[in-house]
């Protein structure tokens, strides 16, 4: 396509310069076979340019050069001979008519030949950086992986620990209760993609299911509150992206008191964001201390990572404690609704 366009505009060139004095039928003929015969040799020139791509540079860039040089010197050969059949009363070619042709012949193949080397280039530029952003792709899907893998074996490792307590206690139907909610819990996270992004609902289904496990273990000493807008029931965000912070409120909040705490989950939207907070009542930070991470390390850390390969800027995270009060983590993230290639099982 690009040398049909190429060579009509050349066409049009040179009728319009051949027949600006006098429209003649030589002025027409003449262009028509000058843009046949370098469309022809631009084909060939073409085919062996790809051969010389491939080449060592040096020796590319001197068949190159030969090539070219080979080829203008066909070009103002055929074009002599169509210039002396067409004008002249005896046919023929001579030295002089041949050097007359070779000028403009040179001008423009070498004028292809740069723009035959540019568009490849262009289009090699153009190819490297679409595998850089496919292998980038890779990359952040797998490190994606990696982080949301991390929270299935510490939460387990805490369950079955509580199982284990159960069990030693002889309370064998709570753990065959906590057992069965335990398998209901990791047959819904095993079943997605590690990198999906689900609904809100579909996480704060996800949490429910988390505490009915909890509320085993706590009784009415964990109290949760879900306060959800429904206009952010189907916002996407990354799979179990909550989970790791009502985890950490649960063991520093609950655990801690006697008295237990609240764990409040509230999500609403502001324009085109999504607002998520978890907080609960417990202790807080005190004496400038920092709220660890959760046991395995893969606490608030976790999230923030994840946040950062899910939206890169585009999003906040704010931890928040008021001593003796509570302790409280914003998230904002763009307001998005359908992730097609992303999308949970």
């Amino acid at each position: 396509m690009l040398q049909a366009v190429g060579w009509g505009g050349y066409l049009v060139l040179r009728t319009v310069s051949s027949v600006s004095n006098a429209l003649t039928v030589e002025g027409v003929i003449q262009p028509i076979i000058e843009s046949i015969v370098g469309y022809c040799i631009t084909l060939l020139l073409s085919t062996l340019y790809g051969v010389y791509r491939r080449l060592p540079p040096i020796t590319g860039i001197l068949l190159t050069l030969a090539t070219l040089l080979l080829a203008t010197l066909l070009y103002a050969v055929l074009n002599a001979f169509s210039f002396s059949f067409i004008r002249m009363a005896e046919p023929g070619i001579s030295v002089a008519l041949v050097f007359a042709s070779m000028f403009l012949n040179f001008t423009v193949l070498a004028g292809w030949s740069a723009l035959y080397f540019g568009i490849n280039f262009y289009l090699i530029v153009e190819q490297q950086a679409d595998q850089m952003h496919a292998l980038e792709h890779q990359a952040s899907s797998a490190q994606l992986a990696m982080l949301r893998y991390q929270l299935n074996p510490h939460f387990l490792f805490n369950t079955l620990n509580s199982i284990s307590t159960l069990v030693l206690l002889k309370q064998t139907e709570r753990a065959n209760i906590m057992l069965s909610r335990l398998a209901s819990f990791l047959r819904y996270t095993l079943a997605n993609e590690p990198t999906a992004h689900v609904t809100m609902a579909q996480e704060v289904e996800t949490l429910k299911l988390y505490l009915e496990i909890e509320k085993m273990r706590f009784d009415e000493r964990l109290r949760t509150h879900f306060e959800v807008d429904p206009r952010v029931a189907k916002a996407r965000l990354p799979s179990l992206l909550l989970q790791p912070l009502v985890e950490n409120a649960i063991k520093y909040a609950v655990t801690p008191q006697e008295e237990g705490a609240d764990i409040t989950l509230s999500a609403r939207l502001a324009g085109e964001r999504v607002q998520i907070s978890v907080s609960d009542t417990g202790p807080g930070l005190i004496e400038n201390k920092s709220r660890p991470t959760l046991s395995t390390g893969v606490g608030l850390a976790n999230i923030k990572e994840r946040l950062a390969q899910a939206y890169g800027p585009d999003h906040r995270f704010e931890a928040r404690s008021n001593p003796g009060v509570g302790f409280s983590v914003e998230i904002e993230i763009p307001f998005q609704i359908e992730e097609p290639n992303r999308e949970a099982a």
